[in-house]
């Protein structure tokens, strides 16, 4: 094998590595030395590719939420689906990306990084994180309270995710499925706690 093909292989089974790492323990719990371990090599090797942790972990947020911005367009696209099962399809492609609270690790890294990382991941999360998502509180079907901007939506949508990553208790119940909790909890988020009059 060519150094080049070589190098490629090192760089793509440490970006891999990463983001499976960055998002099982976050940016905090996860060192480079326990990605150059992984995969097996040396942090200096590690550190050929990539010149620290912080330019390694925005790498892989940049191409992450770049597939996750993707696959929310095209859940927008199906205009065939009520506005809550969009909303379901919207979390279920976060969670397929996603196993711990994506607000969570986003608020986490934010209190690490360096400025200009904090202001590059701040980018990458309002392009592909709460953009999309703001265009799902746009639609007019959907009908947003008036005193809510559509962003504002988004991010407090996220921040209330933190249930389907798992919870001490198990809401529902032991007896529903795990999409039946899904809907459950995001009907709690959408519509509240207290029963509704009819």
């Amino acid at each position: 094998m060519k150094r080049a093909e070589q190098l490629e292989k090192t760089r793509q089974a440490i970006v891999k590595t990463a983001t499976k790492l960055f998002l099982q323990n976050g940016f905090g719990e996860t060192s480079t030395r326990d990605i150059a371990k992984q995969i097996g090599i040396t942090q200096p090797a590690l550190y050929h590719h990539f010149s620290d942790k912080e330019v390694l972990y925005l790498d892989v947020m940049n191409k992450l939420s770049g597939k996750i911005r993707q696959e929310i367009n095209k859940v927008m696209r199906k205009h065939d689906l009520a506005p809550e099962e969009q909303l379901l399809e919207i979390v279920k492609v976060l969670k397929k990306h996603h196993p711990l609270s994506i607000y969570d690790q986003y608020r986490q890294a934010m209190l690490l990084l360096s400025k200009s990382s904090q202001q590059k991941l701040n980018i990458i999360f309002t392009m592909d994180y709460l953009e999309p998502i703001s265009d799902f509180f746009k639609q007019p079907s959907v009908n947003l309270r008036p005193d809510l901007l559509p962003k504002e939506a988004a991010e407090l949508f996220l921040a209330s995710l933190s249930p389907l990553f798992g919870t001490y208790q198990l809401i529902g119940g032991h007896s529903i499925s795990d999409d039946d909790r899904d809907r459950l909890i995001l009907n709690c988020i959408i519509n509240g706690l207290a029963k509704r009059e009819n």
